[in-house]
């Protein structure tokens, strides 16, 4: 079989072609800090902590494929809630730290906490001059809490989930039974409802 011959140096006429025709347009640069990007809803930028819901189990810690994620604790012995019960001892969070120098925004860290204690905020502008002020202890992350935005609305076509149907029956069958109780009391009371 035999190819057809090209004319030398099309290729490059073609090329030079491209070249000039976006040398002749003007650029559509966003000068960064004088024009703040759009970001999407729910980008990963920096990761704040919620540490109300922190019960220190280490799974974040555990989980992050580059160690950058450091936590201390120490037992505590909890008084027992009722007389005669036994007393019970729990985790109080002393340090929790994320090393962003390390860290490569897995966000495997967010997924396997089991009590929603870490969030995404797209927040980006963390700069250092110190590489070791890249690690953010507990405090700087309760901060960036501040900057996470809403969840997105839930669609209201969707099912109600199981939890919240759970409740909403559970209130509606206490309600009840306080109406009934009421009308009852009323009753033997004499009194016309």
């Amino acid at each position: 079989m035999s190819r057809p011959s090209a004319v030398f140096g099309s290729g490059l006429a073609k090329g030079l072609a491209v070249t000039f025709r976006t040398m002749t347009r003007r650029s559509h640069t966003a000068h960064y800090p004088d024009a703040q990007p759009e970001l999407p809803p729910r980008s990963r930028g920096v990761i704040g902590l919620f540490e109300e819901n922190c019960t220190v189990c280490m799974l974040c810690a555990r989980e992050c494929p580059d160690w950058c994620i450091y936590i201390d604790s120490h037992k505590e012995t909890v008084p027992p809630a009722a007389p005669g019960g036994r007393e019970r001892s729990r985790n109080v969070l002393d340090r929790f730290a994320i090393d962003f120098a390390l860290c490569m925004y897995c966000g495997i860290c967010i997924e396997v906490c089991p009590f929603d204690a870490l969030f995404w905020s797209p927040e980006f502008e963390y700069a250092e001059t110190d590489i070791h002020e890249l690690t953010h202890e507990r405090d700087r992350l309760r901060e960036w809490m501040w900057t996470v935005p809403e969840p997105p609305a839930l669609d209201p076509a969707a099912e109600e989930p199981k939890e919240i149907a759970a409740a909403r029956k559970t209130a509606e069958k206490a309600a009840e039974k306080a109406a009934a109780e009421a009308a009852e009391q009323a009753e033997q009371r004499g009194e016309p409802e």
